[in-house]
């Protein structure tokens, strides 16, 4: 079964952010989370942690999990073969590893699963988390109320997913920022806002031995 949900009985919310990280976003939200002192899970791609491991340290030392969201986001990622959808949850683990954390959970790019999906969990020690409330952004494109569109949709319990992208459009920059700095002050004024763990009641990453590259020493 794909988790879509906090665990029965949880009132509480959860904040979660997709397709990072990025220098031009992850700072910033890292900085307005702790201004309002809400915890966060992100599901980054393995590719940018691999281009931007001091953003993935950042994540962890501001006190956030971290999830698998695939190597590259690939859209049909759903439709390769078994061996390709492992490889690519494979390569994220692997990168991730060597900062230090095993991912527990995989969120599939743009939420879609198939029937391939459950043996690759299994064999790669993942389980599947997708949303309940999300603004319908498109990926920080259609980022006008946004704040508004998660507050009017959200229930008890609800999984929230945002995206650590900045705006598409260079010059919605401050809008995107406004928008985020809206969300969190509500949500931190009218709502409980849990660690995705406490949701789930469930880890969601492991300490994992750092490795180096393969045929190092480390």
């Amino acid at each position: 079964p794909i988790i879509s949900r906090s665990s029965p009985g949880i009132e509480g919310v959860v904040l979660t952010f997709d397709d990072g990280p990025s220098p031009a976003s992850t700072p910033a939200l890292l900085a307005l989370l702790a201004c309002y002192r809400l915890p966060a899970t992100f599901f980054v791609v393995g590719k940018k942690a691999a281009r931007h491991p001091e953003l993935i340290e950042q994540i962890l030392a501001a006190g956030h999990s971290i999830g698998n969201h695939s190597w590259d986001h690939d859209y049909f990622l759903m439709l390769r073969s078994t061996k390709r959808i492992q490889q690519d949850l494979h390569n994220t683990q692997e990168v991730l590893a060597r900062r230090g954390l095993r991912p527990l959970l995989f969120r599939p790019p743009v939420g879609i699963t198939g029937p391939r999906l459950k043996n690759v969990l299994e064999e790669e020690g993942l389980i599947a988390v997708n949303y309940s409330c999300r603004a319908l952004d498109r990926g920080n494109r259609n980022i006008a109320g946004l704040s508004e569109k998660i507050i009017s949709r959200l229930r008890p319990g609800d999984i929230i997913m945002l995206h650590d992208l900045p705006a598409f459009q260079e010059e919605d920059s401050d809008l995107l920022y406004r928008e985020f700095d809206c969300l969190f002050r509500m949500l931190a004024e009218k709502y409980m806002v849990s660690p995705l763990e406490e949701a789930l009641q469930r880890p969601v990453m492991r300490p994992e031995k750092e490795t180096g590259p393969p045929g190092t020493a480390c």
